[in-house]
């Protein structure tokens, strides 16, 4: 209890010079003229401290109050003397690079397609940015972001280059709502910046993911087959659509025109932020049809829960008891474009425009407003027959005169 200790009210008054433990932490000093002062003696992070606590004018019942507060910020793992600086600052209108943070993450989170690139801003900006939160925003200068960014730039020089951008980012935001008032540049910035002070970062080397060869896809669906519950269905249906795992696994029903045959993924689930019309062969509708039977939710592909999709990790984890040594789910979107590019005479737009990627420079973007629907058509089907497994061996489908033009 705060009202508990070793002094009493009189012998705090009449202290001689010197220490006087009240207990727990709390001492009261005297200096040899006489001036009194209470501190809160602590450990954090391994390392003894003293806070103030006020000088003669704070009575001992008030001195005790103030050490508890200080003791349960401690048990609670914070640093009660950056926790009163930072209280000082919020009072002064001055607030911490955390704030700012904390606030840009509230202002950018609709422009996220997802929650895991919430995450990750959110863990960056938490965890390898830790020494900076506390900080007023209009201190940290180039040293302090040197100071987070030097002990990861080697080891893990994606995730450093990434933080820089997310930390420019924070102290923009912070200028242009006025928290940042000093001319000098972001000490956050590259150009001409930082790239004067840290060595370039090596460009990250991405490998192709690894896939099955297209020659093996149709035994390979055939032993998919074989195997009874919803990941076979899902990763059939997603080799057939040339489609990512992640629009697999989102799928609902709504988007699904089973007369028209056409899957339409939303915006907000494709990568590129932009709308996707998939044309269904017949295997794909029948793939659905067979999902339909036990249709209890909007989720085309559930998981153990019917209100849920599947899991991320069913049709990896598929992949790894079948022996698909070698092999990733997104993979199977290779294997489509090799079969393409190598066994068809389908022009390269249409098989990029399968993939749901971007193709030809600006202007020819600009002319090409269509996304080839009915061309497509022809090709998915074309490749859902070379999948079959009594026709894929020897199958090598080329486009219609139509679909060339």
């Amino acid at each position: 209890m705060a009202g508990q200790g070793k002094l009493s009210a009189r012998a705090a008054a009449t202290a001689k010079p010197g220490r006087h433990g009240d207990g727990r932490g709390l001492y009261l000093v005297v200096s040899k003229t006489g001036a009194r002062k209470w501190v809160f003696r602590f450990t954090f992070d391994g390392r003894v401290t003293e806070m103030g606590l006020g000088n003669a004018a704070v009575s001992l019942a008030s001195a005790r109050e103030k050490a508890a507060e200080a003791r349960k910020l401690v048990a609670g793992g914070a640093n009660p003397i950056e926790a009163r600086r930072e209280a000082e600052r919020i009072a002064a209108g001055k607030p911490t690079f955390g704030q700012c943070a904390d606030a840009l993450l509230v202002a950018k989170s609709p422009e996220w397609r997802n929650d895991k690139h919430r995450a990750q801003w959110a863990m960056t900006l938490a965890e390898y940015a830790r020494p900076l939160r506390a900080l007023p925003v209009d201190e940290i200068d180039t040293e302090a972001v040197l100071g987070v960014l030097q002990p990861i730039w080697q080891a893990k020089p994606e995730t450093a280059s990434r933080l820089r951008g997310r930390i420019e980012t924070v102290l923009d935001a912070a200028r242009a709502k006025g928290h940042i008032s000093r001319n000098e540049a972001n000490p956050a910035r590259w150009r001409g910046h930082l790239d004067k002070l840290l060595s370039k970062r090596q460009k990250l080397t991405r490998g192709h993911h690894a896939a099955m060869a297209f020659d093996d896809v149709p035994e390979f669906i055939g032993k998919l087959r074989e195997r009874p519950g919803i990941a076979a269905m899902a990763l059939e249906f997603l080799i057939l659509t040339a489609a990512r795992s992640g629009e697999v696994l989102g799928a609902r029903w709504a988007e699904m025109e089973m007369v028209a045959k056409v899957w339409t993924v939303p915006a907000a689930r494709m990568k590129a932020g932009r709308e996707h019309r998939v044309p269904l062969s017949g295997r794909a509708l029948a793939i659905l049809n067979e999902a339909a039977n036990g249709r209890t939710e909007e989720v085309v592909f559930p998981g153990q829960r019917s209100d849920k999709p599947l899991s991320g990790m069913a049709m990896k984890m598929l992949l790894r008891r079948m022996k698909a040594a070698g092999v990733t789910v997104h993979g199977f979107r290779s294997a489509f474009r090799d079969w393409c590019g190598e066994t068809t005479s389908f022009p390269r737009e249409i098989a990029e425009a399968a993939l749901a990627h971007t193709a030809g420079d600006a202007t020819e973007r600009a002319y090409r407003r269509g996304d080839a629907l009915e061309k497509r058509r022809t090709l998915m089907e074309a490749w859902a027959n070379y999948c079959e497994p009594t026709l894929g061996s020897n199958v090598v489908p080329m486009a219609s005169e139509k679909s060339r033009r």
